[in-house]
């Protein structure tokens, strides 16, 4: 009988998520995407990979609290906190939307100590917008 090849590199041989704990990153950039209904604090390095993300809905809120300020300054609090233990200082931030978490996101990150390089706002404008629609017939 033919013995069975070794699967090099599967994941029973090595622990999952001892990767993400290894890389140290000095810089990153902090992305808060601030809607009406929820708040989503996303994490990357310069290059724009993701390190860490989280939402008003992965911290517990639901319903239309998500969309509170407070939701939104636990969401960026808690990805905070993870990205500070893999050693982040400086950080640029890019807010964007127009929700009620917005303020309370950047207050958040202020407070954290991670030095802030920029904030800009980053909320797309339209230049024309769409096409209206027809007159209405009377």
């Amino acid at each position: 009988m033919a013995k069975p090849i070794p699967r090099i590199g599967s994941r029973r041989n090595e622990r999952i998520g001892s990767r993400k704990n290894a890389r140290r990153i000095p810089k990153g950039v902090i992305h808060v995407q601030a809607s009406f209904n929820n708040t989503i604090v996303t994490i990357t390095d310069v290059r724009g990979r993701v390190i860490y993300w989280a939402s008003a809905g992965t911290c517990n809120f639901r319903g239309t609290r998500k969309g509170t300020p407070f939701a939104a300054q636990t969401a960026a609090e808690n990805a905070i906190r993870t990205v500070g233990d893999q050693g982040m200082q400086r950080a640029e931030v890019m807010i964007k939307g127009p929700g009620l978490g917005r303020d309370a996101a950047l207050r958040a990150i202020r407070r954290s100590g991670i030095l802030l390089s920029f904030v800009r706002d980053v909320t797309p404008m339209p230049h024309n917008g769409c096409r209206p629609p027809k007159k209405r017939r009377v």
